[in-house]
């Protein structure tokens, strides 16, 4: 019987040159940081990827590079989301074709689609789907979520696999769960890492979370240790993802800090540079030593 897709997976941020140059040798660094810290999968083009940010030629040598050093020893996701329905179409075809595993979709975000109409959406493109699709949630974001009924249409849809809940509502995760139960292989994966330890004790498969790019280590052994249910071990890890969330995601004034934060890290840690995609701007040198110096208090840098 197939099994859920469980534990940490990275969303990657994207590592670039500038705003059309992804940084190959970096994003190579990044990947091998993360399976040798232990991660169940990798996360392309999400939020903390910037995909919707980066053009669509840059998209593709992104998944193409990220599936080559992968090398199929750990499944590849894929952020498919955007406001065409045939582009989500055409890189999810893509990403099948150079060796990803699974596609994410988060509601496209311009024009808000009604209940009806989302599952219409919904429908229409996993009929399309080269690969099982998980459900993206993140209405903070997109403006629309993706609500309970069309989560329970979405057991019956043969190509869905999964949700990954990015609204911080445990009520409605807690509901995912007990719909979850009803398919063997289906995940419930959660966004924020400071809700992950949580999610798991309480059924939940795992996180997709930011932090994870700087201490991979760190996130793995607090999965394993709530789906241990080893409480304390658990409560102790938590203690320090909270901590590392709260040195590097308050630097910055605006909601991008968090991204910044991380590539920031990243790039004190000499792993990938630092370029945002417009409209960002990666973090001055005021900032950027900050984010050394809490690097430095987390035990993370010299």
């Amino acid at each position: 019987m197939p099994k859920p897709l469980s534990g940490i997976i990275p969303p990657l941020v994207s590592p670039l040159k500038d705003r059309d140059t992804l940084d190959v040798a970096g994003l190579e660094r990044l990947i091998e940081h993360l399976i040798s810290g232990g991660v169940s999968g990798l996360f392309v083009l999400g939020t903390t990827g910037e995909g919707p940010s980066l053009s669509y030629r840059l998209r593709r040598e992104l998944i193409e590079r990220a599936c080559q050093v992968a090398k199929s020893r750990v499944p590849v996701l894929v952020g498919i989301t955007d406001t065409s329905f045939t582009e989500s179409v055409n890189l999810a075809k893509y990403s099948a074709e150079v060796g990803a595993t699974h596609v994410v979709l988060a509601p496209p975000y311009y024009f808000p689609a009604a209940p009806p109409e989302m599952l219409e959406y919904v429908q229409d493109l996993v009929a399309e789907m080269p690969l099982p699709l998980f459900l993206y949630n993140m209405p903070g974001l997109t403006k629309v979520s993706f609500e309970l009924d069309l989560v329970r249409r979405a057991l019956d849809m043969p190509g869905v696999c999964g949700v990954k809940d990015s609204s911080c509502d445990m009520i409605y995760f807690h509901r995912l769960i007990e719909i979850a139960k009803q398919r063997a292989a289906w995940s419930v994966l959660v966004g924020p890492e400071e809700l992950t330890a949580e999610a798991v004790l309480l059924g939940g498969h795992g996180g997709i979370n930011g932090g994870a790019n700087l201490h991979p280590k760190l996130y793995v052994e607090m999965y394993q240790a709530a789906a241990a249910q080893d409480l304390q071990r658990t409560r102790e890890l938590h203690a320090q993802v909270m901590k590392l969330a709260g040195a590097i995601y308050t630097v910055g004034k605006h909601k991008s800090a968090i991204i910044k934060g991380i590539k920031c890290g990243l790039s004190l840690l000499g792993i990938c540079e630092d370029h945002m995609a417009e409209p960002f701007h990666r973090f001055r040198d005021a900032e950027r030593e900050i984010i050394r110096e809490r690097l430095v208090t987390l035990g993370l840098l010299r």
